[in-house]
């Protein structure tokens, strides 16, 4: 008897383990991202809400960089004039140091602007510029990060990639933007 209620708790309690492996694994999909081993970063792939760069302390460097800087004035007013007419699909490494500093900046411009963050969709890639959908083949992901602005019939109407141009991605932005 005690033989038999012992193996129905090892039982139960592989039942459980395995429900609970199963909801873990369902809530990551319906979050759209995952976290993948890497041994000097935390590296997110798939679409990541802005929320986990914010309260996540491993990207403490997301926190810390939206300190610093302000917005270009005249990228603001483009995003701000024209936010119904685009959408931006960013592509990212948090593993990325141009990642890092950039995607800050990114968001000080929505943020400044009252730019929908709906209308932003931030893609994590691995090391080798993947993402787990193969989106990244679609628009030709070399290097990260590279901000995609689409129009709202989702063509490609310009991209910033790295630093762009002139060092100053929220200026390269607000041209492409006011170009629409």
């Amino acid at each position: 008897m005690r033989k038999q209620h012992i193996t129905a708790l090892l039982l139960a309690a592989l039942i459980a383990t395995g429900a609970s492996n199963c909801s873990i694994a369902k809530k990551a999909a319906a979050q759209g991202y995952q976290t993948i081993p890497d041994s000097e970063a935390k590296v997110l792939i798939g679409q990541i809400p802005r929320s986990v760069l914010e309260n996540d302390t491993a990207f403490a460097w997301f926190k810390n960089n939206m300190r610093f800087g302000s917005a270009d004035a005249a990228a603001v007013q483009a995003f701000t004039a024209r936010a119904k007419q685009f959408s931006v699909i960013v592509y990212a490494g948090t593993w990325c140091h141009d990642s890092q500093n950039l995607l800050p900046v990114f968001f000080r411009l929505v943020d400044k602007s009252g730019y929908p963050l709906d209308k932003v969709k931030l893609v994590g890639v691995d090391r080798n510029k993947k993402a787990p959908d193969g989106s990244h083949e679609r628009w030709n992901i070399i290097n990260v990060p590279t901000f995609i602005v689409l129009d709202n019939n989702g063509k490609e109407v310009g991209r910033v990639v790295e630093y762009g141009k002139y060092g100053v991605i929220d200026k390269e932005l607000g041209e492409i933007v006011s170009r629409l």
